[in-house]
């Protein structure tokens, strides 16, 4: 029988790939809404993986994305960008499981 903390332990490390492959397939997604060429795009998702890291939940990567898309003149809200971040983790968590 599985302990709680190994349950424990397996989920969190579940969910941080699930996140982190969230954040890449966003990332690749503004990508292309910029124009990026491929390598300009893989860069940019792991910018996108590591804004992740800079506060607690998912806030800091819809701050730096719909910040980088605005700034380049994308005309987008904040609101479809975490419409985006919400369907890609069920995409993510698709690919995962």
């Amino acid at each position: 029988m599985e302990s709680f903390e190994e349950k424990h332990r397996r989920d969190y490390e579940q969910n941080f790939k699930i996140q982190a492959r969230r954040n890449k397939l966003l990332g690749l997604w503004a990508a292309k809404k910029l124009g990026f060429d491929a390598a300009e795009a893989d860069a940019y998702a792991k910018e996108v993986i590591k804004s992740d890291f800079d506060e607690p939940g998912s806030i800091d990567v819809l701050r730096k994305v719909h910040s980088d898309l605005k700034g380049n003149g994308v005309d987008i809200s904040e609101h479809l960008v975490r419409k985006e971040m919400d369907r890609l983790l069920e995409q993510a968590r698709e690919e995962l499981r």
